[in-house]
Order: C-alpha cells, then structure tokens, then sequence
C-alpha cells in the first residue's frame, strides 16, 4: 500500500493562496482575516453566507472568553484561530463530497469542537456527536452549541475506549473524525469501532504522514479497514503541511476493540 502511496498524495495551492502567499513573503499582510477566509473557502466552491460568517464569529469570540477560565486553546489570535483551526477543520470537505450529504459524523477528542463544529457550521446538513473525556469541555461545547443555534448536535462525557464499546453507538456512523496528535495506529483503535461498516475514518494529520501509515497498516486492517485516500496540501500563508487519511471500514472490528483506557496508547497494534 504504502509503495503507491506517491501517486495519491496531491499537492494544491490555488491562486489567491499563492497570492496571499507572497502578500506574506512581501511583509504586506502576514495573517489571514476574515475576508481571506472567506474568498479561499469561495475558491474551493464553499460559499458561506452572511449568517455563516457571523456564527464563526461567535465561535472564535466565545472560544477566547472560555479559554479565559479553562484551557481549550494554545491558539488565541483571530487570524490564527480563522487559520488553524476553522479552515483547517473546513479542508476535509475539499476532499469529501459526502459532507455536502446528511451524514451522521463521530469527532473523538474534538477539544473545543475541531473539526466538527466548523464544518457543521460550513455543511448545516450534517449531524455531529462529540465524544471527550474531559467534562469541563462538553460544557463549554454545549453552551456553543446553544449559542450558535446549532440543530443535530449532541455531546457525550466518556473514554473514546468506553464508548466504542457502548452497543448504543458502536458501528453506528456514516463519518468518524479525528483530528489529533496521537499515533495513526492508536486513532484507528479509538476511531475504527464507531465507524459502519461502509462509512470512513478520517484522519487530519500534519506531517509525517507516509511514516505513520507505515507504522499504522497493520492496525487500520485487525480492525476493519483500508485506506482509500491521501491527500496532501499545505495550509495557506503559513505553508504547513497537512494531511487527511480516508480510512474505508471494510468489516466488522473484532469486538475486542477498543481495549480497556490507556492500553491503545501503552501498547498500539503495530
């Protein structure tokens, strides 16, 4: 798998990314505001609305007053928040027509909502449930969730271990995402589970993404799956490599995955 790997990683750059780019290298604008944000989602084909604007508005407001009283973000500046998180998280749908459909979508360990909740915001269509360990975040994702107007949305306090276990949810959804920091061979345990057999995982990665498919081939097949595509490209102006893994669930993950907390990350299938 990984020998054809190559031939699928697609490198993009579009004309106003390259322009904003040398704007960059020109000193004469270093940072992504709302408006960039807007025209390159236009580029894409995303058209956002007025309404939709001004919910990421909201969103980045209310993220950087809750971060006052808890940590959800090292990331706290407009521009940085505009690029790093929400075109960031909105980058998957450049790259999967389904999230134009009503899919039913799983973010495991979404932290302050990436990448769920902006592409709920850019896709209104789609259902989301957000599955995190930690209840201080469930609850500032809730009163988003409210703040927004955000309809199909649901938050859930638990292990991504306990509840890929939980009959009631396990093999359940059309979508899962992660967009994490963990191994890829440890994001398919916790995400694999969830997934219905003939839905996806996706898996938002920075660099080093050829090296982790290598290391998580194994997991990705003990637990179901195959990976159907790799799309590389760089995040504007700041050029930063990213990656997006679609992982096919092919057959039902044995029922012994996930493990038991913390074993995924102890001892990983590879």
């Amino acid at each position: 798998m990984v020998g054809f790997l190559p031939d699928y990683f697609r490198q993009e750059a579009s004309p106003i990314v390259k322009n904003i780019h040398n704007q960059q290298l020109d000193g004469k604008g270093a940072s992504m505001n709302t408006e960039q944000f807007r025209q390159m989602l236009q580029e894409k084909g995303l058209e956002l609305s007025d309404r939709q604007m001004e919910q990421y508005r909201i969103y980045f407001e209310t993220l950087v007053e809750w971060n006052e009283k808890m940590n959800l973000t090292a990331i706290t500046e407009q521009s940085e928040v505009y690029l790093k998180h929400f075109y960031d998280s909105i980058t998957a749908g450049f790259y999967l027509d389904s999230l134009k459909s009503p899919i039913h979508i799983c973010d495991v360990g979404a932290g302050a909502g990436f990448p769920s909740i902006p592409l709920k915001i850019a896709f209104p269509q789609l259902k989301i449930t957000i599955v995190d360990s930690l209840k201080k975040r469930i609850h500032f994702l809730e009163y988003l969730a409210k703040t927004l107007d955000l309809k199909e949305v649901q938050f859930i306090h638990d292990r991504a271990e306990t509840f890929g276990q939980n009959k009631e949810y396990r093999e359940s959804f059309d979508m899962v995402t992660a967009r994490a920091v963990a191994r890829l061979s440890v994001l398919s345990e916790l995400c694999m589970p969830l997934a219905k057999v003939g839905g996806v995982f996706v898996a938002m990665k920075a660099a080093s993404a050829q090296e982790e498919i290598e290391a998580g081939k194994k997991a990705i097949s003990v637990l179901g799956g195959k990976l159907v595509e790799a799309h590389s490209f760089t995040l504007p102006i700041e050029e930063s490599e990213r990656n997006i893994l679609v992982i096919s669930k092919e057959k039902q993950t044995p029922k012994k995955y996930p493990r038991k907390p913390g074993t995924p990350n102890k001892e990983p299938i590879e």
